[in-house]
């Protein structure tokens, strides 16, 4: 019986992870929908890292991206989209990721992930030739020169750094293990 019942889970979270069965959306209602879970992410951010708003203005760029994440049994997935913003010129380009890990559990997690750029160099090579994750750090890394909001930043990468949060606020440690995020070629 359990196992009947860990294969419906698997299969519904299989459906929602994907979208099977729900209505599409057209590309400007999806870059809609992007731009507005941005703004809800950027609120959040500043609310609980009020100095984080001095250090997106003064990188090169920032992503914000909203994943939903789903372990069963041994395997676990996250699937999400967002938006990277480049403040030199404005310039939005819309992007993909998905991951995927192994790890005993059970359990749907929403999470919200930040990057911030220091440099075009770095920000022009994640939004041309994606970018593969295959870290784990924890907020004891520290970006020195930015103040107290960025120390809250977590650095994964030389001149990328990444404020993670969840429903309960900012989050103390950041795992983006296998996690690969890509331009979206409908949106863009």
């Amino acid at each position: 019986m359990k196992t009947v019942k860990y294969l419906t889970i698997a299969f519904l979270s299989l459906m929602f992870m994907t979208g099977f069965g729900f209505s599409k959306k057209t590309a400007t209602q999806e870059r809609q929908g992007i731009l507005k879970m941005r703004q809800e992410i950027l609120a959040q951010l500043y609310a609980e890292t009020p100095g984080a708003r001095e250090v997106l203005a003064e990188a090169a760029g920032y992503a914000v991206f909203s994943s939903l994440g789903v372990n069963v049994l041994l395997v676990s997935t996250a699937n999400g989209s967002g938006v990277l913003h480049d403040n030199s010129n404005g310039q939005e380009t819309y992007m993909k990721m998905f991951s995927a890990g192994g790890g005993l559990g059970l359990g749907v997690k929403d999470f919200r992930l930040v990057f911030v750029f220091d440099n075009q160099k770095v920000m022009k090579k994640f939004v041309e030739e994606g970018w593969q994750a295959a870290a784990q750090a924890d907020a004891a890394a520290k970006y020195d020169e930015k103040g107290d909001a960025a120390a809250l930043a977590i650095d994964v990468a030389p001149g990328v750094y990444l404020y993670q949060m969840t429903d309960s606020g900012l989050a103390l440690q950041a795992t983006i293990q296998g996690t690969k995020y890509w331009k979206d070629d409908d949106l863009n």
